[in-house]
């Protein structure tokens, strides 16, 4: 089995683009924080809507079954959209009277975060897509799928040079990042100009997903054209289903009605199941079990909340944090990552899917700790008896270090198990239902995170622009709690329900 494929190289590409958007993370943290009147739990909400657009794989993906040679126009489409929401963020940082005259800041914030979902959406379904047939080419023996150690092992390696590209381009972006923001600090002046052109820069962004696209046509000029299967029932049912939830999704977002965000993620998580059952049917019912525990284990890992937007003010505001050293933790963060992935490959191909999270479960609510610690003060006390060297930015870039392969090491192997799962006739289709699944889970995320800012409300100084009055006092005082309530929860749910998955008919073998 070859180590790299040239196939590999197109799909790559647009998935670089998406560590490439990280170019922009740290500049959004800052202006969310100083120019937008925002709670936590509000925060956490738009993460929701900004989660649902990832729904939309699921008629992608049937459409890009269908019309595979038309696969080059969701891409340049989805590049349109990130290069509107980029320059969005671009006109209300440095021309904001003018895009005042048309819509509020808050707004535009909120389009800018839709866009740019949707944008990476119709991106990542095409490039999903041509991950599988990288490995198993579609027009060569359309109904037979074989199934093997070498094919999972290769799944396994296209997935790991995917989150490869996505880290790589993490990685040059939090070292432009470190450059730009070196002697930034909040006297700094032209502030909105330098995150405008930030912006600007990241308009790279949709160029790496063209290119990617315009290398593969380039490769495959000389090739058959792709078969289009025939349509039957069961494609039909799917793209009607998946195109009604879509539809049903903009409805209640559009009428803000109370619950609205549960009964979106209640109705989605059912859609979805239907549509796995059908394009599952003709497996055997053992191989359908196995399938749909795994499928469970994985959401409920993905589903577990986070701090929010809190935790980041914290470190900013009482820590001590600024722009230059979020820098360093993104750049520490993919290093570290890239060499997690390379040293962990032959765990990520051979472990089963549940012992992977048991770990990570465990990993993930331990590394919750230090910031904890450091509410209640450890910084200052080792920072004392050190000498200044273990502070509070040496104790975040230690846990930072720790904590940055493991998104890393569920991502691959949950990919690669869909991979290898994914019908050839389907394969889109296949990978956009699946990967939906686990993509709501992150929605399921986010609003829990919101559950949980409500409860334990963490807010930082907002002042007013015009009168320098202070419209709200920073309140830290319910972090604890709320870190707390992650530590036990990140634990012990995902443990029970890999608990009682693995006493069942559904246990994962994976």
């Amino acid at each position: 089995m070859p180590i790299f494929k040239i196939a590999y190289l197109p799909p790559l590409l647009i998935y670089a683009s998406a560590g490439v958007s990280g170019l922009t993370g740290i500049v959004g943290i800052f202006f969310i924080k100083d120019y937008l009147s925002l709670s936590a739990a509000f925060i956490a909400s738009i993460g929701f809507w900004a989660g649902i657009p990832w729904a939309l794989k699921m008629p992608i993906g049937f459409l890009i079954d269908k019309y595979w040679n038309l696969k080059q126009y969701f891409v340049y489409l989805g590049a349109f959209l990130v290069s509107i929401s980029l320059l969005t963020m671009y006109g209300i940082l440095v021309h904001k009277s003018f895009m005042l005259q048309y819509l509020e800041i808050k707004t535009w914030f909120i389009l800018s975060s839709i866009l740019t979902p949707v944008g990476y959406v119709l991106q990542d379904v095409v490039a999903d897509a041509m991950t599988v047939e990288a490995v198993e080419p579609s027009f060569k023996n359309i109904t037979k799928l074989v199934k093997n150690k070498n094919t999972k092992k290769e799944h396994t390696i296209v997935q790991l040079y995917g989150r490869f590209a996505i880290i790589l381009g993490s990685l040059i972006v939090g070292l432009i990042n470190l450059f730009i923001f070196k002697g930034v600090d909040e006297n700094y002046v032209n502030l909105n100009l330098l995150y405008g052109k930030i912006y600007l820069c990241a308009l790279i962004i949709p160029a790496i997903s063209v290119s990617g696209i315009v290398l593969f046509n380039f490769l495959n000029q000389n090739k058959t054209k792709d078969i289009k299967f025939k349509t039957t029932t069961l494609d039909y049912q799917i793209f009607l289903g998946s195109c009604t939830f879509v539809i049903f999704t903009i409805f209640l977002g559009t009428l803000n009605m109370p619950f609205s965000k549960e009964v979106i993620l209640i109705s989605s998580l059912l859609l979805i199941a239907i549509l796995m059952r059908l394009l599952i049917k003709d497996l055997k019912k053992e191989e359908q079990y196995t399938l749909v525990g795994t499928a469970i284990i994985i959401f409920v890992f993905r589903a577990m909340p986070s701090p929010g937007a809190g935790l980041n003010w914290f470190e900013i505001d009482i820590l001590g944090f600024n722009q230059s050293f979020f820098s360093l933790l993104s750049v520490t963060s993919a290093l570290i990552t890239l060499i997690g992935m390379i040293a962990l490959r032959n765990v990520m191909m051979r472990a089963s899917l549940a012992k992977l999270f048991i770990v990570l479960s465990i990993f993930s609510s331990i590394l919750y700790t230090p910031s904890l610690f450091m509410y209640y003060g450890l910084h200052s006390y080792t920072s004392a008896i050190t000498n200044g060297l273990v502070d509070a930015k040496f104790i975040a870039v230690l846990n930072t270090a720790v904590e940055s392969p493991l998104a890393q090491v569920a991502m691959i192997p949950m990919l690669a198990w869909i991979a290898k799962n994914a019908p050839s006739k389907y394969k889109a289709t296949f990978f956009a239902v699946f990967a939906s699944f686990t993509n709501i889970a992150l929605s399921a995320r986010e609003l829990l995170t919101s559950y949980l800012n409500k409860i334990f409300v963490i807010s930082r100084e907002v002042v007013d622009e015009k009168s320098n009055t202070i419209l709200v006092k920073a309140n830290y005082d319910d972090l604890d709690n709320l870190l707390v309530s992650l530590i036990i929860s990140t634990l012990v749910i995902p443990l029970l329900v890999i608990y009682l998955i693995q006493k069942t008919k559904f246990k994962s073998n994976e």
